[in-house]
């Protein structure tokens, strides 16, 4: 029996990590599927953008007169400006004669 060399001892520490690993069981899972209708789905969206459009308004509304200038503010300004009362209106089909 003789010592073993540097390159013998990462390989067999390369094999016996390759081992354990092998021998792990990896459970994975999947993100339950979305059941809500197209429509619901559609009113959620445009709930969601509602409310990001008000935290927008409000962050613009915080924000310093310093900073009232910068590219920051203006992307504020452009959200904040933005009518969605067009997309609040609108209600989607319902589909295979379900109007």
């Amino acid at each position: 029996m003789h010592a073993l060399s540097d390159a013998e001892r990462a390989a067999a520490y390369r094999a016996r990590r390759k081992a354990e690993l092998e021998a792990k069981v990896r459970v994975r899972y999947r993100r339950p599927a979305d059941k809500r209708t197209r429509p619901r789905r559609w009113c959620d969206a445009v709930a969601e953008l509602v409310d990001l459009q008000a935290d927008y308004a409000a962050w613009l509304d915080r924000l310093p007169e310093s900073l009232q200038e910068t590219p920051t503010a203006e992307a504020l300004q452009a959200i904040a400006a933005f009518d969605l009362s067009e997309l609040e209106a609108l209600e989607p089909p319902k589909g295979f004669g379900r109007d």
